[in-house]
């Protein structure tokens, strides 16, 4: 698996294409992504570049770092890999196996 970089401190006008063009001034870029909110559908402020040859990558950190992109400076980082969290559970059977416990205590039970 190869090598990406995370961009940071991007202006919500970035796009993938802005983002592309502004890296290829390094080497031929294989992919680039701005990464999205799901619910707004506006940039979250950051994205991920990844170079066709991984050569490029500490120069695109050495250069472009701090560097002015749609009128704001870039945060420009080796990415860490994508770590193997465990999926969170929102089925609500996680206090002992009674489906979720008493519901927050807004329904008071009877006790007869």
């Amino acid at each position: 698996m190869s090598q990406n970089l995370f961009i940071g401190s991007l202006a919500y006008a970035t796009t993938d294409d802005s983002l592309k063009a502004f890296f290829e001034q390094i080497g031929e870029v294989a992919s680039a992504r701005v990464v999205m909110d799901r619910d707004s559908g506006r940039s979250k402020g950051f994205g991920f570049v990844e170079f066709t040859d991984e050569a490029n990558n500490q120069k695109a950190v050495d250069e472009l770092n701090g560097k002015e992109l749609d009128g704001r400076p870039i945060n420009v980082n080796l990415a860490r890999p994508k770590e193997d969290r465990p999926r969170r559970d929102f089925g609500g059977n996680d206090r002992g196996g009674n489906g979720g416990g008493n519901g927050g205590g807004s329904f008071r039970q009877r006790s007869w």
